[in-house]
């Protein structure tokens, strides 16, 4: 049996801001050194979201780079719907990759970041040795899966977020941060008051509601079909995801020759922090495998 994950401590960590576009910085926290790890999270979150994998990663030999994305926490909020657009996004971690002197890294990313990352995979393969998503659907599976009422009913969310000012007045609230992660997650225990208290400051940061809404505003535009995946993908899946359902995993091989698919029982969508020492097994396992 593996020993519990222990989160990472701010001192830890190194940070750093990046200019990723002319008018944005991402604010960016790494450590260790070795071969690189580029984390992404996912919604409504930050770099903080992998404080169990952080110091796995470090501990395995590994240099890991995460960034709060654009119009998260200590990032950059450019202002409107259009500057969040996938092309943008993608942009971004190819320039935080360049930044750090790297040109091919491996790729960890959940949620909105797995999302980032299909795309950044499809298009700029040579930048990658391995891709790992855990819980992010494929956008031509999800738009499939959206025909059927069961994963409609799943993604109301993603609808709703396209009125205006209310979805910020949701966020907004003072239990949303603990409705969302512990009232979700199956290992209620990983979200402390100080880890709710530190994801609700994130949300709270000035501008940072409409920015992680425009993420969902502006994929309403964003085009579904993507090139073949060619660099080795692993998925990780927590079963219990209540918006994504499994019917996600179906396919996934059409559009991702080879694709390893891992499913972790007992795990919600915040599957790394639901089950971390599982997750970080998965994570190292595959990142140690030699590249054919």
């Amino acid at each position: 049996m593996s020993s519990p994950a222990r989160e990472v401590r701010d001192a830890d960590v190194e940070h750093r801001r990046i200019q990723v576009a002319d008018d944005v910085c991402l604010h960016v926290v790494h450590a260790g050194a070795g071969t690189p790890v580029v984390l992404l999270h996912g919604f409504p979150q930050f770099w903080w979201a992998w404080r169990y994998q952080i110091p796995a990663l470090v501990d395995a030999g590994y240099h890991v780079i995460a960034p709060d994305l654009r119009g998260y926490n200590d990032s950059d909020k450019p202002h409107g719907v259009k500057r969040y657009r996938m092309k943008e996004l993608v942009a971004d971690v190819r320039a935080l990759i360049k930044a750090f002197g790297y040109s091919r890294v491996n790729l960890v990313a959940h949620d909105w970041g797995g999302v980032i990352a299909f795309p950044f995979a499809a298009r700029h393969p040579e930048m990658l040795e391995r891709l790992i998503v855990l819980n992010a659907p494929h956008p031509a599976v999800f738009m499939r899966e959206l025909r059927t009422f069961e994963q409609l009913r799943k993604s109301w969310y993603v609808f709703a977020f396209q009125l205006p000012r209310i979805p910020e007045y949701r966020l907004g609230k003072p239990d949303f941060a603990a409705r969302i992660f512990r009232g979700l997650s199956r290992n209620r225990a990983h979200f402390t008051d100080d880890v709710i208290a530190r994801f609700r400051d994130a949300i709270m940061k000035p501008g940072a509601r409409t920015a992680m809404l425009n993420y969902y505003r502006a994929s309403m535009s964003a085009p579904s079909k993507l090139a073949t995946i060619k660099p080795p993908t692993r998925i990780i899946w927590g079963e219990e995801d209540v918006a994504l359902g499994l019917s996600l995993l179906n396919g996934l091989d059409e559009h991702i020759p080879g694709v390893d698919i891992q499913r972790v029982p007992n795990a919600s969508h915040w599957v790394n922090e639901d089950a971390p020492e599982r997750v970080n097994e998965l994570i190292i396992d595959f990142l140690r495998q030699p590249v054919a």
